[in-house]
């Protein structure tokens, strides 16, 4: 388990913890153990939430990279990250959950913040510039406020993240000239020189194929067979490429050959097995080209020892992708230092909305000292009073309410400002 060095951080963001597993530091097929599908997300993240007393908790789950926000008074150390993983994967064996907790990144407080800020820029991102990771935060926060997950303090470091990461795509030329897991695909497919007549499975209609299919359809191929779980979808997406869809069950029997297979599912096992990619191929024995972007994968590798195939998948992106981060490196100075100034910029806005939740009781407190002075300390002596006087005394009285509920809370936004 990796942690990161912490700076002195203030007592409400020390209780924030980001526990990230990426590319990094884990294989993608491990990576892809962390995925949760959309029908049991909700209830194994709630059950995580309640079993190990956190307060707010955001899943994040792209195809290089697993993240859990976490707001919890418990210390985020190696025994709660194997607690935390007991509860969220109980089907795991010891050795599964144990080098998942090692692979682990911990960043806690101020350096949870710079996380969370660079993942969103696509500074962290296996492919830097590519913005469709501002897109999945974003989502994945709605996600977990659906769920009831969220709190005050996760909507605050999301919302601005968001706006950190607009910053440095708008300011910077991190994302000029953007090189995609879509675009280096379709370079791997040009450099196989592969027809634009090539008859092209897709297997899944998700937004990565959506993407990769729009862009090979631009670029000239025409001949797309879609299959997805809903034939929905799976017609919306053929429609746009003006191509054929089919239910995912149809896949087993499917005989009309194909060049190449396009798969990104959000299944948890092989969509492509031996039986069902022998069918696909038939008697032809030419070499066939896979991309699978799934996490986990899609397409059962040991297929290659039987059949000829090109396969490209995630993993075999990465040492391209080394090539954009070169072509980056002069950009990331001044996106760094466009974090750092979001990073004091929240921090001010953190304490701010702190002082504002705490004032909140300021208003409710003055008007119960306003309705005891009426009914209780001085009913007495104002019973005695005329009915102009009285009117002239809950004037009095209301002004000196309004002013002690403003003064104070201006006074101490000015003191927190000039403290800063």
């Amino acid at each position: 388990m990796l942690f990161c060095p912490a700076k002195r951080v203030n007592t409400v963001l020390k209780r924030f913890t980001i526990i990230a597993f990426t590319h990094k530091h884990l294989e993608l097929e491990d990576v892809g153990k962390l995925h949760l599908d959309d029908t049991v997300q909700a209830e194994r993240l709630r059950i995580v939430k309640a079993s190990l007393d956190i307060d707010e908790l955001m899943y994040v789950s792209t195809c290089n990279r697993v993240e859990f926000f976490i707001v919890s008074g418990r210390p985020i150390n190696s025994e709660f990250v194997t607690q935390f993983f007991d509860v969220f994967a109980p089907h795991w064996s010891a050795e599964t959950t144990r080098k998942i907790v090692n692979s682990a990144e911990i960043f806690t407080g101020r350096d949870a913040i710079n996380h969370s800020f660079r993942v969103a820029s696509s500074l962290d991102s296996m492919v830097i510039g590519e913005r469709e990771i501002i897109t999945q935060v974003r989502n994945a926060y709605e996600t977990s406020k659906e769920i009831g997950l969220t709190g005050d303090f996760i909507r605050l470091v999301v919302k601005h993240t968001v706006e950190t990461a607009k910053q440095v795509y708008t300011d910077t030329d991190i994302a000029k000239n953007p090189v995609s897991v879509v675009s280096l695909a379709y370079r791997q497919l040009i450099k196989l020189n592969v027809k634009l007549n090539a008859r092209i499975l897709v297997i899944g209609a998700g937004k990565t194929n959506g993407a990769i299919t729009k862009f090979l359809y631009k670029h000239g191929y025409s001949d797309f067979t879609v299959f997805n779980r809903t034939l929905t979808k799976a017609a919306l997406m053929a429609a746009e490429l003006d191509g054929i869809s089919n239910a995912l069950t149809d896949l087993p029997k499917y005989n009309k050959g194909f060049d190449v297979i396009i798969t990104c599912t959000a299944s948890n096992h092989h969509i492509i097995t031996k039986d069902i990619y022998s069918t696909l191929v038939g008697n032809d024995s030419a070499k066939k080209v896979v991309i699978d972007l799934a996490i986990p994968n899609d397409f059962d590798q040991s297929i290659i020892n039987e059949f000829p195939v090109h396969l490209i998948q995630v993993s075999s992106l990465k040492e391209i992708a080394q090539e954009n981060i070169k072509i980056r490196e002069k950009e990331l100075v001044r996106c760094n230092a466009i974090i750092e100034q979001h990073i004091e910029e929240f921090n001010l806005a953190q304490r701010k909305r702190k002082l504002e939740v705490a004032l909140t009781k300021v208003p409710q407190t003055v008007k119960e000292i306003h309705q005891k002075a009426l009914s209780e300390v001085f009913a007495k002596d104002i019973a005695k009073l005329d009915k102009s006087s009285k009117e002239v005394l809950d004037k009095v009285l209301a002004y000196v309410e309004k002013k002690y509920i403003s003064v104070p809370m201006k006074m101490a936004r000015e003191i927190l400002i000039e403290n800063e």
